[in-house]
């Protein structure tokens, strides 16, 4: 199978990526945390069961406010509820980037290898001078 993929970046889009990436970091800058990882055993991430039980706390706050602790900060927990609904969509749109972006990194890789062998199974002069030279090293 000889070139299984023909994705070119020219220098202009890759210098548009590369912009738009610095925007989003400094977009971010200051806004998120990168936890060590004793910092994510303590805090550790809450499972599907839990973010339901949050879902409804959430709910019975808006619906039925009389029935929730007065001792709670609901600003701070909505906060903490949208921001966290907004990084996790977020996440897995850039995730799904990152996904594509490897898998045509390997298709690339698959390419250059295979061109490789090729060019040091052509029989001929020079490759195999250049072959016991590498051997050399």
């Amino acid at each position: 199978m000889k070139n299984v993929i023909q994705t070119q970046f020219t220098n202009d889009l890759k210098t548009q990526i590369d912009a738009k990436i610095a925007e989003l970091e400094a977009l971010f800058q200051g806004k998120l945390a990168a936890l060590n990882a004793d910092q994510r055993k303590l805090y550790g991430t809450i499972n599907e069961q839990n973010k339901l039980f949050v879902n409804k706390v959430r709910d019975y706050k808006m619906n039925q406010p009389h029935l929730s602790a007065d001792d709670v900060n609901w600003d701070e927990f909505e906060n903490d509820y949208q921001a966290r609904i907004f990084l996790e969509t977020r996440k897995e749109k850039l995730a799904s980037l990152v996904y594509q972006m490897e898998s045509t990194k390997i298709l690339h890789d698959y390419d250059n290898y295979n061109d490789a062998l090729d060019d040091y199974a052509t029989p001929n002069t020079k490759k195999e001078e250049r072959w016991l030279v590498l051997q050399k090293k």
